[in-house]
């Protein structure tokens, strides 16, 4: 997305015309340790069985299997892999003082044909004790996976490159996503 060697602009002037840090830039992402991806592989096992577990009872449940890991390590790869505890929250409905809200235009739309609504989203995946992010494109009506990519971290320019080769297949109506960060 970004050229180094761009003729005309700088890579500076390149960040700020994406909206981009020049640090996520230049920030080349270490992958884990082969013991925390170990650890990730259980605790996702762990998540799997029991997904209303949180770092404290996954730390328990890890502790009566003979591992011994500081909760504060659990929480950390829980917050990598994007997991959390399912158990309802207060105020989960209430957008942040300073969240600027979109209205959703798809309420009583009536999807009846292709290229009509696609959506898109993100989730975290595991793949031969590798943990990727996928993205994914999807035209609502056929349920049709119109484009995918991994990334091994969560930059806006995969989701933008799997966008791009989704419109290859056509151009929809309304495209419908989260009010996420990418």
């Amino acid at each position: 997305m970004i050229e180094a060697n761009h003729a005309n602009l700088s890579v500076v002037s390149q960040c700020d015309l994406l909206g981009v840090n020049r640090s996520s830039y230049y920030h080349d992402s270490k992958p884990e340790s082969p013991e925390n991806q170990a650890l990730m592989y259980r605790i996702d096992e762990i998540y799997t069985q029991y997904p209303y577990y949180g770092a404290p009872k996954i730390t328990a449940q890890l502790k009566r299997e003979g591992l011994k890991y500081n909760h504060k390590r659990i929480e950390r790869l829980m917050r990598i892999m994007g997991i959390q505890a399912i158990f309802p929250r207060k105020n989960t409905s209430q957008a942040g003082i300073n969240h600027e809200h979109y209205p959703y235009l798809l309420n009583g739309v009536n999807i009846r044909s292709p290229n009509q609504v696609w959506g898109t989203d993100l989730t975290y995946v595991r793949a031969a004790d590798i943990w990727f992010y996928l993205v994914a494109i999807l035209d609502w009506y056929s349920r049709y996976v119109l484009s995918w990519r991994l990334s091994p971290s969560l930059s806006a320019d995969f989701c933008v490159q799997n966008l791009r080769e989704a419109l290859k297949q056509g151009m929809p109506q309304f495209h419908n996503s989260d009010q996420g960060s990418q």
